[in-house]
């Protein structure tokens, strides 16, 4: 007899689905999973935490829309994975999460690491999550080769259009706007619609505006944390009527906004007062029929493939010829608010870019650091101040060339992204940089994660923006001052990290290359001798002022605290 085991059924079974990826921490009983999955042609990359996993299988199912698997044990291991699971319906990112259980004769007996589990849709309808549970002693077990049912390979998710009634009612409702807008978000980056809104937007109209968290891995055109598309020029988009992230005006004043895959939840202010005009109309595009209506009542909903609808809105444009005006009161006052954007970024910010003063801020390093980047490396983002500034002053320029921290707001992403992101690149050899900008709290998430970029000799490049705590903290002699003044307990600030924290010298443990960075001219040659060095992986330790913020915010209500 043919003989194979449950693992082995269980990793042809995944690559026959195509699942190519598989992410994972191996114990009792999904050892033999592992091997197996290697065995039959699945790369697989050894984790250090679940968590760390599940986020690099989930980016695997954005950036390729196959999903990634994520390989854990029961119990503390599928617990450890939720975390990730979350993040990618959240997000959603296709993702199938594997996990080992008790014996089928201990189930319901408190077995070891026995725990519930459930079992959800990955690619279909809107993608996410799935879970599926393999029984202990079916891992090795043996079965005749000719009494396995053979599944054919799942097709890619079947492209529904909107009703061609709604389709009408939408070009209607944008030729009649005064003061159009686009906004796109990571529905539209996940069904790849760039060729066909780049068409629409040239051939009709209007002002573009991307969500940030487009598909975490970035939105649209830029990918996943971009909130606008480039303004000068630069792919996908080569036209200039693009607003920049900072008009805010632009939502305020809008007429019609048409939702391009995006949400309107607490990312957009829910589509509501003071960010939006109370009248706006929308014109909603999503895949999901349950996110209709969320919030804001569209004026127009079109339930669908955002690929496919922005071809439908396409082929009625070019049936009728219309293009919105280019010499309307509402171009001329975006244009006007761009420029006032930017003479108080030259002015304001000014002596910051070019500051050398030592310890740096957020905008010195930033400055710099966008001038050094390759235009085609893919940008992984997280923490409050280093993320948030990131979006306005690192531009990406390619398609879900951008992963940050999405519409659920998870630390802890960076690493397990930048992974999958490096382990695609080792695949593809598109001769594609990662470079992963993080704040110092949040890379001590998934810090030992290091090691697993240095045992795969991954491509990967960490500049750690180091400001000593979450949001801000203090400077040594500060926190030497306050240690002599009793239990650190009970003086320290919350928010306090130990001061200077030698970061870099965790990747150099590990065989990478670490840089202890305080001045300008350190950070332009270590990050210029990292992005050359393609043997292993680097980690700038990037020392800022401790009390170095970003701007006021026009719309402050997600900064609420007084610390």
């Amino acid at each position: 007899m043919d003989e194979v085991t449950g693992a082995q059924l269980i990793a042809e079974s995944l690559k026959a689905q195509k699942v190519d990826y598989m992410f994972g921490i191996v114990g009792v009983p999904v050892i033999e999973v592992a091997m197996a999955a290697q065995a039959a042609g699945i790369k697989y990359v050894g984790m250090r935490n679940e968590q760390a996993a599940c986020y690099a299988a989930s980016t695997i199912g954005y950036l390729t829309g196959r999903p990634g698997a994520c390989l854990v044990v029961s119990g503390p291991g599928l617990i450890h994975a939720l975390g990730g699971m979350a993040n990618a319906n959240m997000n959603c990112w296709p993702v199938v999460v594997i996990g080992g259980s008790s014996d089928q004769n201990q189930e319901t007996a408190g077995a070891f690491q026995e725990f519930p589990q459930a079992v959800r849709t990955s690619m279909y309808g809107r993608p996410g999550a799935c879970y599926v549970d393999i029984a202990g002693d079916m891992v090795n077990a043996k079965v005749d080769r000719s009494n396995v049912r053979v599944v054919s390979c799942c097709p890619t998710p079947p492209v529904s259009l909107a009703d061609h009634s709604a389709i009408r009612e939408a070009i209607s409702v944008l030729k009649a706007a005064k003061r159009p807008l686009v906004i796109i978000g990571k529905g539209a980056a996940y069904s790849r619609a760039e060729t066909a809104l780049k068409e629409f937007v040239e051939m009709s109209w209007s002002a573009i505006s991307a969500h940030p968290y487009g598909a975490k891995g970035s939105y649209l055109m830029i990918t996943i944390n971009v909130w606008l598309l480039p303004a000068r020029g630069q792919p996908p988009f080569d036209f200039e009527n693009v607003c920049e992230s900072k008009s805010v005006k632009a939502l305020l004043q809008a007429d019609v906004v048409l939702l391009l895959g995006a949400r309107l939840n607490w990312i957009l202010h829910f589509g509501l007062p003071p960010r939006f005009d109370p009248d706006v109309k929308i014109i909603q595009v999503d895949l999901c029929a349950e996110e209709m209506g969320n919030n804001v009542r569209p004026a127009v909903a079109l339930l669908g493939d955002i690929n496919a609808i922005v071809i439908q809105l396409l082929e009625c444009v070019r049936k009728d010829g219309w293009k919105y005006p280019s010499d309307t009161e509402w171009w001329s006052t975006l244009k006007d608010k761009i420029a006032a954007n930017a003479k108080i970024s030259k002015v304001g910010l000014g002596r910051s870019l070019f500051s050398q003063h030592v310890p740096m801020n957020y905008y010195t390093v930033f400055h710099h650091v966008s001038q050094l980047l390759p235009h085609d490396c893919i940008i992984v983002s997280e923490g409050a101040n280093t993320m948030d500034i990131g979006r306005t002053m690192l531009n990406n320029y390619l398609p879900r060339h951008r992963l940050d921290a999405g519409t659920f707001g998870t630390m802890g992403v960076g690493l397990g992204f930048a992974i999958a992101a490096a382990t695609l690149e080792r695949s593809e050899n598109k001769g594609q940089r990662i470079v992963c900008v993080e704040g110092d709290s949040a890379f001590g998430f998934s810090g030992m994660e290091v090691e697993t970029m240095c045992r795969y000799n991954l491509p990967v490049v960490i500049i750690v923006v180091n400001n000593n705590g979450i949001y801000s903290g203090v400077d040594p002699e500060t926190w030497k001052e306050m240690a002599k003044m009793g239990d650190l307990t009970s003086i320290a600030p919350p928010v306090t990290l130990l001061p200077e924290a030698r970061y870099d010298e965790v990747m150099t443990a590990f065989g990478g290359r670490g840089f202890l960075v305080r001045t300008v001219e350190e950070l332009r040659s270590a990050l210029q001798l990292s992005l050359s060095d393609w043997e292993r992986p680097s980690l700038l330790n990037v020392l800022i002022d401790p009390s170095s913020d970003r701007k006021q915010q026009e719309f402050p209500w997600l900064t609420r605290s007084n610390l």
